[in-house]
């Protein structure tokens, strides 16, 4: 699962996109919660989406649970590097 990376980013990695992991920090472009940004808590690879802390919507009996959201909806805005793998990818 693939996100788009900030310009910042790109300029910086030398990439358009990336895999979005636990505990990048990623920003809502599409949706109703567009604007949001946020840490990527959970990343459902069966499901293809990712959930973001701040983006949840309230059940019916007042519970508020987290919202999916589409990695393609999301811009990546900080990456987590700690993993060693990770910094391969980005060295080549």
């Amino acid at each position: 699962m693939h996100a788009a990376l900030s310009k910042e980013l790109r300029e910086e990695m030398k990439a358009r996109s990336a895999q979005v992991k636990k505990g990048d920090t990623v920003k809502v472009m599409r949706g109703d919660h567009a604007g949001t940004e946020g840490e990527v808590q959970k990343a459902d690879l069966k499901s293809g989406t990712i959930h973001v802390a701040g983006v949840s919507v309230f059940r019916a009996d007042g519970t508020e649970v987290p919202r999916p959201v589409q990695p393609s909806n999301v811009v990546i805005t900080k990456m987590e590097l700690d993993d060693e793998e990770r910094k391969k990818i980005f060295s080549r």
